[in-house]
């Protein structure tokens, strides 16, 4: 049990942190108000790269269906750990962002918008193109699994790989984030978009928007499958 344990709260401490810097940069009340996307980016870096320090040698630091399916994909785990893997990570982004819920409540009810309550926890397009919002996602993720892939392989086994994770998400982040809010993985986004429908208050205009929802659930799926046979195919390790 303990490699799905760890995808649960890995996954549960990556959304507290992550979506933790969108709320403590974008509700009103927060004392960080404003702080700006260079700080988004260098904390979901950290989100990211904290918990894999934490569980790297009990799941590998997953994370993600996509990373989740890549790795099954290169032989890398049992295809039948796979959905245990997927269920742990959605259940902890769920979790993760009840939370934080929880932890900004008094902020939360001070905030006038839905939107920007939702944009705490659920990532969204600057401009709605279906095809274009999903090339963005799936390009982000093709770039994260293909360097997940190639990053311990040229590393070795060694905590020099999970710092490099810090600097794959903020480099996807700072090329990307303009475009979708570069969410590349389902329990980042799908998790806590469902927690906000569920769980947040409704100032007068609740919307999970599941119409653009289905992108970031979906398109880094298939990123990560494409990137995991694009990196046998040039490694030669298929």
């Amino acid at each position: 049990m303990l490699p799905y344990i760890a995808e649960l709260v890995g996954t549960a401490f990556l959304v507290i942190l992550g979506d933790g810097v969108c709320c403590n940069v974008n509700l009103d009340k927060s004392g960080m108000k404003g702080a700006g996307v260079v700080h988004i980016l260098i904390g979901w870096g950290m989100a990211v790269m904290v918990p894999a320090f934490t569980f790297g040698a009990a799941s590998g630091a997953h994370f993600n269906p996509a990373v989740t399916i890549g790795v099954a994909i290169r032989g890398g785990m049992d295809w039948g750990m796979v959905p245990g893997y997927i269920i742990a990570q959605m259940v902890g982004g769920f979790i993760g962002a009840a939370v934080l819920l929880v932890l900004y409540h008094d902020h939360i009810a001070e905030q006038p918008d839905d939107d920007t309550i939702r944009g705490c926890f659920a990532t969204g397009p600057s401009i709605r193109n279906p095809v274009m919002n999903f090339l963005s996602e799936f390009f982000a993720t093709f770039i994260l699994v293909f360097t997940l892939a190639a990053i311990p392989a040229n590393c070795g086994d060694s905590g020099v790989s999970w710092v490099l994770v810090y600097g794959v998400i903020v480099a996807c982040g700072a090329s990307f984030g303009g475009l979708t809010g570069y969410a590349m993985n389902a329990a980042r986004d799908s998790a806590p978009r469902l927690a906000y429908q569920l769980l947040a208050p409704n100032k007068g205009a609740k919307n999970p928007d599941w119409a653009y929802g289905w992108i970031p659930l979906i398109a880094p799926i298939v990123g990560g499958v494409v990137a995991s046979f694009a990196y046998m195919a040039i490694f030669s390790i298929a």
